[in-house]
């Protein structure tokens, strides 16, 4: 049986079938990206053979281990025998296979057995999903450029940012999809539950090592430590707050007209009970009116209110940062076109630190 050490893993990720032999529960906390799930025991079952394991004895837990994954072995196979396409064993299998467990122990190698029994091509990731968490934290560790995309709330910079992605290449992390959370009190409304900290910053560690390959900088949002429930890890955050900025200086009234299309369908509920989270920064007073203008279908105002508010929050964020920012160039948005994209690249090519 042969062992891949994870960062041979990592340099060629995309040449293998990562699967990911552990609990649902374990593979939802955290996971190496890109990877399937297919458990070697459920949820119930590792809890019980854990408990057998300490209670009593290895032999008699890998007993039991024996009855939950015997009657599994043919489904096994038939899921890997679909994913890869390779329904004939007679033909050669699509890529090869590499599976972890938790430290790339049991688990892994009596799966990976089983596998080559049958005809595949099966590695080990040396290691397992922990060798992953130790690289994760390594990739923090690095020093790197960060090039930050600045500008108060509604001034588009997610928009703008994936317009210049769909045309040109640039290594822009979106780590408010990664969160799935638009970063503000009202970030998570209408967007499923976010991941759990750990598949945050696996997923950014990642990005971060393939852009680090091609590119000498990376492009980010200007966000706060905290995106709704996962923080920005603490190496990369301090990198992000010594980094260079381009600042969209975006009308206010453009701005409102941004928050308004992306908020105003949104459910006048779910809206109220995100308002209510502000009330002891925001005021009681002006909860109040913000309200009030929110049940009366006045979204304009309302959102007035709530975007004068986060303006004050952002500029004492920004006012924070600019002490520590190696250099801040200003472009002026006065309108919601195409043209605002290309601009914004044009800045990014021709700062002279990305180009050393």
């Amino acid at each position: 049986m042969t062992n891949i050490d994870i960062e041979k893993l990592i340099d060629k990720i995309n040449d293998y079938i990562l699967v990911d032999v552990r609990s649902q529960l374990e593979y939802a906390k955290g996971n190496i990206p890109g990877s399937i799930n297919i458990p070697l025991l459920n949820n119930d079952e590792r809890k019980e053979i854990g408990t057998i394991y300490k209670q009593e004895n290895k032999r008699k837990a890998i007993k039991r281990g024996l009855d939950f994954f015997g009657p599994k072995m043919r489904s096994i196979v038939e899921e890997l025998d679909h994913i890869t396409g390779s329904i004939n064993l007679s033909e050669p299998t699509k890529g090869k296979i590499a599976v972890y467990c938790w430290r790339g122990g049991m688990r892994s190698n009596i799966f990976a057995w089983l596998l080559e029994m049958y005809g595949y091509e099966v590695l080990v990731v040396r290691g397992g999903y922990k060798s992953y968490r130790n690289w994760c934290l390594k990739e923090f560790s690095k020093q790197r450029n960060c090039l930050l995309i600045g500008g108060y709330t509604g001034s588009g910079k997610t928009r703008i940012l994936n317009a210049i992605t769909g045309k040109k290449k640039i290594p822009f992390i979106d780590l408010e999809k990664i969160a799935n959370h638009k970063g503000s009190a009202f970030g998570g409304i209408g967007l499923d539950a976010q991941p759990s900290q750990e598949y945050f910053e696996n997923h950014i560690a990642l990005s971060l090592y393939k852009f680090t390959c091609e590119f000498n900088y990376v492009v980010l949002e200007d966000e706060s430590l905290r995106i709704g429930n996962v923080s920005i890890p603490q190496p990369l955050w301090e990198e992000m707050c010594k980094g260079k900025m381009i600042f969209l200086d975006v009308d206010f009234l453009l701005r409102l007209k941004n928050i308004l299309s992306e908020y105003g369908p949104l459910d006048r509920s779910l809206l109220a009970a995100a308002i209510m989270r502000l009330q002891k920064k925001l005021g009681g007073l002006e909860t109040k009116i913000a309200l009030e203008h929110l049940l009366n279908k006045d979204f304009e105002s309302c959102f007035n209110i709530l975007l004068k508010y986060y303006d004050k929050l952002y500029l004492k964020s920004f006012n924070q940062k600019r002490v520590k920012l190696e250099q801040i160039e200003t472009i002026q948005i006065e309108s919601s076109n195409h043209d605002d994209a290309i601009r914004i690249y044009n800045t990014i090519k021709n700062l002279t630190w990305i180009l050393n």
